[in-house]
Protein backbone atom coordinates (compact mmCIF):
# COMPACT_ATOMS: atom_id res chain seq x y z
CA UNK A 1 0.00 0.00 0.00
CA UNK A 2 1.08 3.18 -1.25
CA UNK A 3 0.96 5.72 1.85
CA UNK A 4 2.09 10.04 0.91
CA UNK A 5 2.26 12.12 3.95
CA UNK A 6 1.90 15.90 3.44
CA UNK A 7 -0.82 17.35 6.03
CA UNK A 8 -1.91 14.16 6.52
CA UNK A 9 -1.90 10.42 5.68
CA UNK A 10 -3.24 9.61 2.31
CA UNK A 11 -4.05 5.88 1.73
CA UNK A 12 -4.33 6.38 -2.89
CA UNK A 13 -4.82 3.61 -5.11
CA UNK A 14 -7.54 0.91 -6.11
CA UNK A 15 -8.80 -0.72 -3.20
CA UNK A 16 -7.74 1.19 -0.13
CA UNK A 17 -11.09 1.25 1.42
CA UNK A 18 -10.00 -2.26 2.49
CA UNK A 19 -7.47 -1.00 4.69
CA UNK A 20 -9.92 0.95 6.65
CA UNK A 21 -9.85 -1.34 9.88
CA UNK A 22 -5.76 -0.28 9.94
CA UNK A 23 -6.72 3.21 10.50
CA UNK A 24 -9.07 3.06 12.73
CA UNK A 25 -6.84 1.41 14.77
CA UNK A 26 -4.05 3.67 13.98
CA UNK A 27 -5.89 6.29 15.34
CA UNK A 28 -7.18 4.71 18.39
CA UNK A 29 -11.16 5.17 17.44
CA UNK A 30 -13.02 2.25 19.09
CA UNK A 31 -16.60 3.79 18.31
CA UNK A 32 -17.24 5.51 14.97
CA UNK A 33 -19.75 6.93 13.75
CA UNK A 34 -20.35 7.03 9.60
CA UNK A 35 -21.52 10.41 8.04
CA UNK A 36 -23.21 10.34 4.57
CA UNK A 37 -25.63 11.62 2.61
CA UNK A 38 -28.96 9.41 1.65
CA UNK A 39 -27.53 9.15 -2.08
CA UNK A 40 -24.34 7.47 -1.04
CA UNK A 41 -25.90 5.22 1.27
CA UNK A 42 -28.35 4.19 -1.27
CA UNK A 43 -25.59 3.70 -3.68
CA UNK A 44 -24.45 0.56 -1.27
CA UNK A 45 -21.22 3.04 -0.71
CA UNK A 46 -21.71 2.70 3.29
CA UNK A 47 -22.25 -0.88 3.11
CA UNK A 48 -19.21 -1.20 1.18
CA UNK A 49 -17.48 0.83 4.22
CA UNK A 50 -18.96 -1.91 6.75
CA UNK A 51 -17.78 -4.74 4.79
CA UNK A 52 -14.19 -3.67 5.64
CA UNK A 53 -13.62 -3.16 8.52
CA UNK A 54 -15.45 -4.96 11.60
CA UNK A 55 -15.82 -1.77 13.96
CA UNK A 56 -17.98 -0.27 11.15
CA UNK A 57 -20.99 -3.19 10.76
CA UNK A 58 -22.48 -1.51 13.76
CA UNK A 59 -21.76 1.95 13.91
CA UNK A 60 -24.38 4.63 13.99
CA UNK A 61 -24.84 6.32 10.56
CA UNK A 62 -26.13 9.74 10.15
CA UNK A 63 -27.07 10.20 6.48
CA UNK A 64 -29.18 13.05 6.60
CA UNK A 65 -26.37 15.61 5.06
CA UNK A 66 -27.45 18.24 2.83
CA UNK A 67 -26.31 18.81 -0.34
CA UNK A 68 -24.76 22.20 1.31
CA UNK A 69 -23.96 21.48 5.19
CA UNK A 70 -26.12 23.40 7.39
CA UNK A 71 -25.40 23.66 11.47
CA UNK A 72 -28.86 22.38 12.18
CA UNK A 73 -27.68 18.88 10.84
CA UNK A 74 -24.00 19.46 12.20
CA UNK A 75 -25.95 19.67 15.48
CA UNK A 76 -28.43 16.81 15.15
CA UNK A 77 -25.05 14.67 14.46
CA UNK A 78 -23.52 16.13 17.25
CA UNK A 79 -26.41 14.33 19.51
CA UNK A 80 -26.53 10.98 17.42
CA UNK A 81 -22.10 11.41 18.28
CA UNK A 82 -22.94 11.82 22.16
CA UNK A 83 -25.85 9.72 22.34
CA UNK A 84 -23.74 6.55 21.05
CA UNK A 85 -20.49 7.74 22.51
CA UNK A 86 -18.69 7.62 19.69
CA UNK A 87 -15.03 8.51 19.69
CA UNK A 88 -14.32 9.34 15.81
CA UNK A 89 -15.73 9.65 12.49
CA UNK A 90 -15.62 8.14 8.78
CA UNK A 91 -17.22 10.79 6.63
CA UNK A 92 -17.82 8.98 2.76
CA UNK A 93 -19.15 11.10 0.09
CA UNK A 94 -18.56 14.33 -1.51
CA UNK A 95 -17.45 17.52 0.03
CA UNK A 96 -20.72 17.78 2.32
CA UNK A 97 -20.59 14.46 4.28
CA UNK A 98 -16.96 15.22 4.59
CA UNK A 99 -17.35 18.81 5.64
CA UNK A 100 -20.27 18.17 7.93
CA UNK A 101 -18.47 15.57 9.87
CA UNK A 102 -15.49 18.21 10.65
CA UNK A 103 -17.85 20.46 12.18
CA UNK A 104 -19.23 17.23 14.37
CA UNK A 105 -15.64 16.66 15.35
CA UNK A 106 -15.78 20.37 16.19
CA UNK A 107 -18.63 20.50 17.99
CA UNK A 108 -17.94 17.64 20.28
CA UNK A 109 -15.08 18.34 21.70
CA UNK A 110 -15.86 22.90 22.20
CA UNK A 111 -18.10 24.56 23.55
CA UNK A 112 -21.29 25.84 21.37
CA UNK A 113 -22.24 28.28 19.47
CA UNK A 114 -20.63 26.91 16.01
CA UNK A 115 -20.22 30.31 14.66
CA UNK A 116 -17.69 31.51 17.46
CA UNK A 117 -14.77 29.12 15.36
CA UNK A 118 -15.71 31.22 11.89
CA UNK A 119 -12.33 32.50 10.40
CA UNK A 120 -14.34 35.57 9.63
CA UNK A 121 -15.08 35.97 13.03
CA UNK A 122 -11.75 35.26 14.31
CA UNK A 123 -12.36 31.79 15.79
CA UNK A 124 -9.19 29.84 14.15
CA UNK A 125 -6.85 30.43 17.75
CA UNK A 126 -9.92 28.71 19.14
CA UNK A 127 -10.05 25.36 17.36
CA UNK A 128 -7.63 23.26 19.28
CA UNK A 129 -6.11 19.85 18.87
CA UNK A 130 -9.08 18.03 20.85
CA UNK A 131 -11.32 18.17 17.44
CA UNK A 132 -12.39 14.26 17.20
CA UNK A 133 -10.45 12.00 14.89
CA UNK A 134 -11.64 12.09 11.25
CA UNK A 135 -11.26 9.46 8.52
CA UNK A 136 -12.82 10.67 5.36
CA UNK A 137 -13.51 8.53 2.49
CA UNK A 138 -14.12 10.87 -0.85
CA UNK A 139 -16.86 9.59 -3.48
CA UNK A 140 -16.38 12.06 -5.49
CA UNK A 141 -13.14 13.88 -7.31
CA UNK A 142 -13.70 17.48 -7.11
CA UNK A 143 -13.72 19.05 -3.54
CA UNK A 144 -10.30 17.79 -2.02
CA UNK A 145 -12.19 18.72 1.88
CA UNK A 146 -10.51 15.05 2.48
CA UNK A 147 -7.39 16.51 2.72
CA UNK A 148 -8.67 20.29 3.28
CA UNK A 149 -8.11 22.56 6.61
CA UNK A 150 -11.79 23.68 6.23
CA UNK A 151 -15.15 23.27 6.65
CA UNK A 152 -18.06 25.43 4.72
CA UNK A 153 -20.80 25.20 6.97
CA UNK A 154 -23.99 27.01 6.47
CA UNK A 155 -25.75 29.19 9.88
CA UNK A 156 -29.09 29.00 10.74
CA UNK A 157 -29.21 32.73 9.76
CA UNK A 158 -28.30 31.93 6.05
CA UNK A 159 -24.97 32.75 6.69
CA UNK A 160 -22.18 29.83 4.78
CA UNK A 161 -19.00 30.37 6.60
CA UNK A 162 -15.72 28.93 6.91
CA UNK A 163 -14.06 26.91 9.71
CA UNK A 164 -10.12 27.14 9.37
CA UNK A 165 -7.95 24.84 10.80
CA UNK A 166 -4.81 22.55 10.30
CA UNK A 167 -7.19 20.69 13.10
CA UNK A 168 -10.00 20.00 11.17
CA UNK A 169 -7.87 18.23 8.45
CA UNK A 170 -8.83 14.31 8.54
CA UNK A 171 -6.34 12.56 10.13
CA UNK A 172 -6.66 9.31 7.55
CA UNK A 173 -8.03 10.53 3.84
CA UNK A 174 -8.73 7.22 1.93
CA UNK A 175 -8.50 7.68 -1.89
CA UNK A 176 -9.78 4.67 -3.66
CA UNK A 177 -11.10 5.50 -7.23
CA UNK A 178 -13.33 2.23 -7.07
CA UNK A 179 -15.57 4.81 -5.01
CA UNK A 180 -16.23 7.03 -7.97
CA UNK A 181 -16.88 4.46 -10.44
CA UNK A 182 -20.40 5.21 -10.36
CA UNK A 183 -20.79 9.01 -10.30
CA UNK A 184 -23.44 10.13 -12.70
CA UNK A 185 -21.95 12.22 -15.71
CA UNK A 186 -23.43 15.58 -14.49
CA UNK A 187 -21.91 15.19 -10.96
CA UNK A 188 -18.74 14.09 -12.21
CA UNK A 189 -18.48 17.23 -14.36
CA UNK A 190 -19.33 19.17 -11.99
CA UNK A 191 -17.36 17.94 -8.94
CA UNK A 192 -14.41 17.78 -11.70
CA UNK A 193 -14.82 21.43 -12.57
CA UNK A 194 -14.66 22.27 -8.23
CA UNK A 195 -11.01 20.65 -8.98
CA UNK A 196 -10.48 22.45 -11.69
CA UNK A 197 -11.01 26.12 -9.74
CA UNK A 198 -9.46 25.14 -6.59
CA UNK A 199 -5.81 24.72 -8.88
CA UNK A 200 -6.29 27.77 -10.83
CA UNK A 201 -7.83 29.89 -7.84
CA UNK A 202 -4.44 28.38 -5.69
CA UNK A 203 -1.88 28.81 -8.06
CA UNK A 204 -2.84 32.53 -8.49
CA UNK A 205 -3.04 33.47 -4.68
CA UNK A 206 -0.21 35.78 -3.93
CA UNK A 207 0.82 33.66 -0.93
CA UNK A 208 4.05 32.14 -1.54
CA UNK A 209 4.40 28.93 -1.21
CA UNK A 210 6.08 27.25 -4.41
CA UNK A 211 5.36 23.32 -3.41
CA UNK A 212 2.08 24.11 -3.35
CA UNK A 213 2.03 26.04 -6.41
CA UNK A 214 3.63 22.84 -8.28
CA UNK A 215 1.01 20.57 -6.93
CA UNK A 216 -1.60 22.42 -8.30
CA UNK A 217 -0.23 23.17 -11.67
CA UNK A 218 0.25 19.26 -11.71
CA UNK A 219 -3.49 18.79 -10.74
CA UNK A 220 -4.74 20.81 -13.16
CA UNK A 221 -2.64 19.57 -16.22
CA UNK A 222 -4.73 15.56 -14.60
CA UNK A 223 -8.29 17.22 -14.41
CA UNK A 224 -7.88 18.84 -18.21
CA UNK A 225 -6.40 15.69 -19.29
CA UNK A 226 -8.99 13.47 -17.69
CA UNK A 227 -12.28 15.25 -17.04
CA UNK A 228 -13.88 14.50 -20.20
CA UNK A 229 -12.82 11.27 -20.39
CA UNK A 230 -14.43 10.30 -16.50
CA UNK A 231 -17.65 12.59 -17.83
CA UNK A 232 -17.62 10.33 -21.43
CA UNK A 233 -17.43 7.02 -19.84
CA UNK A 234 -17.37 6.77 -15.99
CA UNK A 235 -16.31 3.38 -16.04
CA UNK A 236 -12.92 4.39 -17.42
CA UNK A 237 -10.76 3.78 -14.65
CA UNK A 238 -7.56 5.26 -15.58
CA UNK A 239 -9.70 8.81 -16.19
CA UNK A 240 -11.26 8.23 -12.36
CA UNK A 241 -7.57 7.64 -10.73
CA UNK A 242 -6.10 10.79 -12.63
CA UNK A 243 -9.77 13.09 -11.08
CA UNK A 244 -8.79 11.76 -8.02
CA UNK A 245 -5.22 12.76 -7.69
CA UNK A 246 -6.54 16.20 -9.28
CA UNK A 247 -8.78 16.68 -6.85
CA UNK A 248 -6.58 15.55 -3.95
CA UNK A 249 -4.08 18.10 -5.33
CA UNK A 250 -6.28 20.90 -5.72
CA UNK A 251 -6.64 20.05 -1.49
CA UNK A 252 -3.41 19.82 -0.82
CA UNK A 253 -3.08 23.38 -2.00
CA UNK A 254 -5.48 24.79 -0.15
CA UNK A 255 -2.54 26.10 2.15
CA UNK A 256 -2.43 28.84 -0.60
CA UNK A 257 -6.27 30.25 -0.09
CA UNK A 258 -8.51 30.30 -2.77
CA UNK A 259 -9.87 33.42 -4.63
CA UNK A 260 -13.13 35.46 -6.05
CA UNK A 261 -14.84 32.09 -7.32
CA UNK A 262 -15.34 30.74 -4.17
CA UNK A 263 -16.19 34.06 -2.29
CA UNK A 264 -19.02 34.26 -4.40
CA UNK A 265 -19.94 30.43 -4.19
CA UNK A 266 -19.45 30.42 -0.58
CA UNK A 267 -21.95 33.20 -0.60
CA UNK A 268 -24.49 31.79 -3.60
CA UNK A 269 -24.06 28.23 -1.70
CA UNK A 270 -25.76 29.42 1.23
CA UNK A 271 -29.46 30.40 0.06
CA UNK A 272 -31.81 27.71 0.71
CA UNK A 273 -33.67 27.96 -2.24
CA UNK A 274 -32.59 27.04 -4.86
CA UNK A 275 -29.86 24.90 -3.77
CA UNK A 276 -27.00 25.63 -5.93
CA UNK A 277 -24.26 22.53 -6.03
CA UNK A 278 -20.47 24.24 -5.85
CA UNK A 279 -18.84 22.79 -8.07
CA UNK A 280 -21.43 23.93 -11.27
CA UNK A 281 -21.21 27.36 -9.51
CA UNK A 282 -17.60 27.25 -9.63
CA UNK A 283 -17.91 26.44 -13.16
CA UNK A 284 -20.04 28.72 -14.20
CA UNK A 285 -17.88 31.90 -12.43
CA UNK A 286 -14.81 31.00 -13.23
CA UNK A 287 -14.70 32.83 -16.44
CA UNK A 288 -15.55 36.25 -15.07
CA UNK A 289 -13.39 36.76 -12.16
CA UNK A 290 -10.37 34.89 -14.66
CA UNK A 291 -10.90 37.84 -17.22
CA UNK A 292 -10.83 40.17 -13.71
CA UNK A 293 -7.63 38.77 -12.19
CA UNK A 294 -5.55 38.74 -15.37
CA UNK A 295 -4.33 42.16 -15.51
CA UNK A 296 -2.64 41.95 -12.00
CA UNK A 297 -1.43 38.05 -12.61
CA UNK A 298 -0.09 38.01 -15.83
CA UNK A 299 2.80 35.68 -15.97
CA UNK A 300 0.96 33.12 -13.95
CA UNK A 301 -1.75 33.05 -16.60
CA UNK A 302 1.03 32.51 -19.16
CA UNK A 303 1.93 29.36 -17.27
CA UNK A 304 -1.49 28.26 -17.13
CA UNK A 305 -1.69 28.67 -21.03
CA UNK A 306 1.98 26.42 -20.82
CA UNK A 307 0.13 23.90 -18.87
CA UNK A 308 -2.92 23.70 -20.71
CA UNK A 309 -1.32 23.34 -23.86
CA UNK A 310 -2.76 26.75 -24.75
CA UNK A 311 -1.14 29.39 -27.45
CA UNK A 312 0.54 32.04 -25.88
CA UNK A 313 -2.02 35.12 -25.72
CA UNK A 314 -4.98 32.01 -25.89
CA UNK A 315 -8.38 33.85 -23.43
CA UNK A 316 -8.10 31.11 -20.62
CA UNK A 317 -11.87 32.22 -19.53
CA UNK A 318 -12.95 31.16 -23.27
CA UNK A 319 -11.12 27.84 -22.51
CA UNK A 320 -13.00 27.49 -18.91
CA UNK A 321 -16.41 28.14 -21.36
CA UNK A 322 -15.84 26.02 -23.82
CA UNK A 323 -14.85 22.90 -21.27
CA UNK A 324 -18.04 23.90 -19.69
CA UNK A 325 -20.03 23.23 -22.44
CA UNK A 326 -18.50 20.17 -23.48
CA UNK A 327 -18.93 18.61 -19.83
CA UNK A 328 -22.95 19.71 -20.16
CA UNK A 329 -22.50 22.34 -17.16
CA UNK A 330 -24.52 25.27 -17.17
CA UNK A 331 -23.21 28.22 -18.72
CA UNK A 332 -24.58 31.17 -16.55
CA UNK A 333 -26.31 31.66 -13.05
CA UNK A 334 -29.55 32.57 -14.91
CA UNK A 335 -29.73 28.98 -16.57
CA UNK A 336 -28.74 27.36 -12.53
CA UNK A 337 -32.01 29.24 -11.53
CA UNK A 338 -30.33 31.60 -9.46
CA UNK A 339 -32.84 34.46 -8.53
CA UNK A 340 -31.50 38.10 -9.60
CA UNK A 341 -32.56 39.89 -6.40
CA UNK A 342 -30.05 38.20 -3.80
CA UNK A 343 -27.11 40.12 -6.11
CA UNK A 344 -26.38 42.42 -3.27
CA UNK A 345 -26.73 40.68 -0.62
CA UNK A 346 -24.61 37.78 -2.27
CA UNK A 347 -21.99 40.30 -3.11
CA UNK A 348 -21.36 42.13 0.17
CA UNK A 349 -21.41 38.44 1.44
CA UNK A 350 -18.85 37.51 -0.89
CA UNK A 351 -16.82 40.49 -0.15
CA UNK A 352 -16.61 39.86 3.69
CA UNK A 353 -15.89 35.75 2.90
CA UNK A 354 -11.97 34.81 3.94
CA UNK A 355 -11.30 33.19 0.11
CA UNK A 356 -11.49 36.98 -0.75
CA UNK A 357 -7.95 38.27 0.64
CA UNK A 358 -6.16 35.66 -0.70
CA UNK A 359 -7.56 36.62 -4.46
CA UNK A 360 -4.67 37.97 -6.70
CA UNK A 361 -6.66 41.27 -7.53
CA UNK A 362 -7.82 43.19 -4.35
CA UNK A 363 -12.29 42.91 -4.68
CA UNK A 364 -14.38 45.50 -3.22
CA UNK A 365 -18.40 45.07 -3.28
CA UNK A 366 -18.97 46.77 -6.08
CA UNK A 367 -16.22 44.41 -7.97
CA UNK A 368 -18.12 41.22 -6.67
CA UNK A 369 -21.40 42.94 -7.94
CA UNK A 370 -20.47 43.18 -11.82
CA UNK A 371 -18.94 39.72 -11.47
CA UNK A 372 -22.32 38.49 -10.52
CA UNK A 373 -23.61 40.74 -13.46
CA UNK A 374 -21.35 38.89 -15.80
CA UNK A 375 -22.09 35.29 -14.52
CA UNK A 376 -25.65 36.08 -14.80
CA UNK A 377 -26.47 36.26 -18.95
Amino acid sequence: MSLIAYLTTIRFEFGAVSEIGQDLADLGIGRPMIVADAGVAAAGLVDRLRDAAALLRDAPLFDAVPSNPTEEAALAACALYRAERCDGLVAVGGGSPIDLAKAVALLATHSEPLESYAAILGGQPRITAAVAPVVAVPTTAGTGSEVGRAALVTLKDGRKLGFISPHLIPRRAVCDPEMTIGLPPRLTAATGMDAVTHCIETYLSPRDNPPAEAIALDGLARAAAWLPKAVENGTNRHARREMMMAALEGGLTFQKGLGAVHSLSHALGGLKSPSLHHGALNAVLLPAVLRFNESVARPKYAELRRVLGLPAGADLAHWVETLNAQLGLPRTLKEMGTPHEVFSAMAKAAFADHSTATNPRPATEMDFAVLLEEAWD
